[in-house]
């Protein structure tokens, strides 16, 4: 079965999007040599993926520790808001909040997740009271001991390995 990506991007755009997602900083020429284009081509391509909306943005992805976030929590939060209006509120404050990384909206038990990153335990303080202002009813901190895993690279190979 033939996946719906498939049927909007070729075999280059994959591979093109595969390469800029796992180093963003390669040049169009070296894309170009990988993927056996000219530089201008993969450059149209990049600009067409970039205004269909396959590349969101390209960025430096630092190191936390190195710059003192030292404290990566996740925060279930449950709510008894149920007005549309209001949960904007609520949405837009996360989005505005700097030490929110990621915030996702769940189903099930918590209504909200959240991603955050701290210095340290007097942060997470600050961050907490934070939220008890916003109105939220229950809220539940685990704290990351160690990263596992971490990466934003999608499978996107996986689905043309036949194809490439």
């Amino acid at each position: 079965m033939e996946s719906i990506i498939s049927k909007v991007l070729d075999k280059v755009d994959i591979q093109i999007l595969d390469i800029l997602q796992k180093q963003a900083h390669v040049s169009n020429a070296e894309i170009a040599r990988r993927v056996n284009l000219s530089s201008p081509a993969v450059h149209t391509r990049i600009k067409r993926l970039e205004q269909e909306g396959y590349i969101s943005r390209q960025v430096a992805i630092l190191n936390p520790e190195k710059l003192g976030f030292d404290l990566l929590c996740f925060v279930f939060i449950s709510s008894n808001m149920h007005h549309a209006e209001k949960l904007d509120i609520l949405e837009e404050a996360f989005r505005q909040m700097p030490e929110v990384l990621e915030c996702h909206c769940l189903t099930g038990e918590y209504d909200y997740l959240l991603k955050v990153a701290n210095k340290d335990r007097k942060d997470l303080q600050t961050f907490i009271r934070k939220l008890n202002k916003l109105g939220i009813t229950k809220i539940q901190t685990s704290l990351g001991l160690r990263e596992i895993k971490y990466s934003t690279v999608l499978p996107i190979l996986e689905d043309h390995k036949e194809e490439i």
